[in-house]
C-alpha cells in the first residue's frame, strides 16, 4: 500500500469530497435522490460503519458505500481515483468493508458493476469474485407514477 494513505469509515462529512470523486470517475451511475447528500446521509444512518473511504493528505481518493439488509450485504460505488489505482487500495478498501460486515454477522456481499466497466470487472473477476448469470436484477423507481400504473 502506498505511505500515508488511511482506510477509515465514511462519515457524511465526506460527502462533498466523495461526489466530487463520483463525479470525476468516466461511466461512474450517479442517482439523484439516492446520492445526494441526504440520501447518502440515510445510507450511512442505516448501516453506520460498513461504508469506507480511502484518505491521502486530507483528500478522498476511493470510496465504498457497504450496507446490509440484515441478510446479504451489497456494495455500491466503489472507486479509486485513477492516478492511485492498482497500488492495492480498492482491495484494502473491501476488505476493510466485508470486516465490519462480518462484525454484523452477514455472511454475503454482492456488487454491482455496469457491464462496460472493462476495469471494474476484470478487478472484481481476478479478486475471485463471481459473475452471477443464473438471475436477472430488476429496478423500480418508487414514485407515485410507477406505483399506481403497477397496481392497475
Amino acid at each position: 500500500m502506498t505511505d500515508g494513505i488511511i482506510i477509515r469509515k465514511m462519515t457524511i462529512e465526506d460527502y462533498p469530497q466523495v461526489k466530487d470523486l463520483w463525479m470525476s470517475i468516466s461511466g461512474f451511475g450517479i442517482r439523484s435522490i439516492d446520492d445526494s447528500p441526504e440520501g447518502v446521509a440515510a445510507f450511512i444512518r442505516r448501516n453506520p460503519g460498513t461504508s469506507i473511504v480511502a484518505e491521502k493528505d486530507g483528500q478522498i481518493i476511493g470510496t465504498i458505500l457497504g450496507g446490509h439488509d440484515g441478510r446479504t450485504a451489497c456494495f455500491y460505488h466503489v472507486c479509486v481515483k485513477k492516478e492511485f489505482r492498482r497500488q492495492g487500495i480498492g482491495k484494502t478498501m473491501a476488505v476493510a468493508a466485508m470486516r465490519a460486515l462480518q462484525e454484523e454477522h452477514i455472511n454475503k456481499v454482492s456488487l454491482i458493476a455496469y457491464k462496460r466497466n472493462e476495469a471494474g470487472n476484470q478487478f472484481w473477476h481476478k479478486a475471485g469474485w463471481t459473475l452471477r448469470e443464473d438471475i436477472n436484477t430488476y429496478d423500480f423507481i418508487l414514485n407515485e407514477e410507477n406505483i399506481t400504473r403497477f397496481n392497475d
